[in-house]
């Protein structure tokens, strides 16, 4: 079997050979290359196309993040773990944003730290369960911040006359048609056009009648 190349990115050398000495002792994995910095890390990750990055946050010239983002946008479909001391939700949704795979934490024993490699280049997230369970809470509060935002929206009040003018708007009546219609005069419906495209926030009476529609002002 084939071991699965990794790239270690980490500033401190003495973690990083300690990483390298616990990924090469398994029979299915190996570290191909060790970079210092985000920068050293594109470079590598440019030349060698490793199975899988595991890329500290925090180190010079270039961080974890920038590095992340760059890696991900030049070569698509790379995997990255981000592997750091930070447990803050800024540092976590950070590194997803900028196309990481996984967040482990430095504290994690070697156990779930191997398993969360084995399950990052198997295609699967790695992310512990308190973490993937803030990763969905975060997902839930802005799904509901969403529908709140859509259900603030007011039905514009109109007044009868104005849902009648409405209607024939939405028909493509004339001003001239509607005045005719409705026995009113034609400065009347002008009046009653600017009310209903003021209330509707519309800029043209076409967008009044889609607005319209969208509110349920609309006959059948």
């Amino acid at each position: 079997m084939t071991p699965s190349r990794i790239l270690l990115a980490d500033d401190h050398e003495l973690f990083r050979d300690g990483l390298a000495g616990l990924i090469n002792a398994q029979p299915d994995l190996e570290v191909v290359a060790e970079a210092g910095d985000g920068l050293e890390a594109l470079k590598f990750a440019r030349d060698l196309n490793p199975d899988l990055i595991v890329m500290d946050i925090n180190m010079p010239i270039c961080d974890g993040l920038e590095a992340t983002r760059l890696i991900c946008t030049e070569l698509p479909g790379s995997r990255i773990v981000t592997l750091t001391v930070h447990d803050e939700d800024e540092k976590l949704f950070a590194a997803i944003k900028a196309g990481a795979v996984g967040y482990l934490l430095k504290s994690t024993n070697k156990n779930n730290f191997l398993d969360g490699i084995r399950r990052a280049l198997a295609g699967e997230a790695a992310l512990s369960s308190k973490i993937a369970t803030r990763v969905i809470d975060e997902f839930s509060k802005l799904m509901n911040q969403s529908v709140a935002i859509a259900s603030s929206e007011e039905t514009p009040d109109l007044t009868h006359r104005e849902r009648d003018v409405l209607q024939h708007i939405a028909r493509g009546a004339t001003d001239k048609e509607i005045a005719a219609v409705l026995s009113i005069s034609i400065y009347t419906v002008k009046s009653h056009v600017r009310n209903i495209l003021g209330k509707l926030h519309a800029v043209n009476r076409r967008e009044a009648a889609r607005l319209a529609s969208r509110h349920g002002l609309l006959e059948d």
